[in-house]
């Protein structure tokens, strides 16, 4: 298992083992049981636990400094129209995946319809689109998708 698997392991357990949705660490604590640097430890962290997967990241740096990241708990609605609303006016096919990976991971989507949701914004789905247009067409597929699952 590579490096950045094994924190992400690691800080996901700390999270869930906390039993307050929350876990605080220090950088350079994580960088030394790894063996590795505090930039890998970042990375981890940005590419990991940022805000499309649910995340909300607070760094106190200084003597004694930690991060604090804590999942977000929101009902179903909520975490779609969370989503919807930080979609923006573009959006990247990554970041796209990011999104969708979250709203399945969360569950309320099943395999399927996040394998649907992925295939309706990729880049191949978009290909007649002119490529600079495709972010922003993206963005308005996913949003209008979003708000489907939840409309009754």
């Amino acid at each position: 298992m590579a490096t950045s698997d094994l924190i992400a392991n690691f800080i996901l357990s700390a999270i869930e083992g906390s039993g307050e949705g929350f876990a605080e660490l220090q950088r350079s604590a994580l960088a030394e049981r790894f063996s590795c640097v505090p930039s890998q430890i970042n990375y981890v962290i940005s590419t990991r636990f940022s805000p499309e997967r649910g995340y909300v990241v607070e760094s106190r740096r200084g003597g004694g400094g930690y991060i604090r990241i804590t999942r977000v708990q929101r009902s179903p609605r909520e975490l779609i129209m969370h989503t919807v609303n930080a979609v923006g006016d573009r959006l990247e096919a990554r970041t796209a995946g990011a999104f969708v990976s979250n709203i399945y991971e969360a569950g309320l989507v099943d395999r399927a319809t996040a394998r649907l949701l992925l295939a309706a914004v990729s880049d191949r789905a978009l290909r007649a689109v002119p490529a600079s247009e495709r972010d922003t067409v993206r963005a308005g597929i996913l949003k209008q998708m979003l708000v489907t699952l939840i409309s009754e």
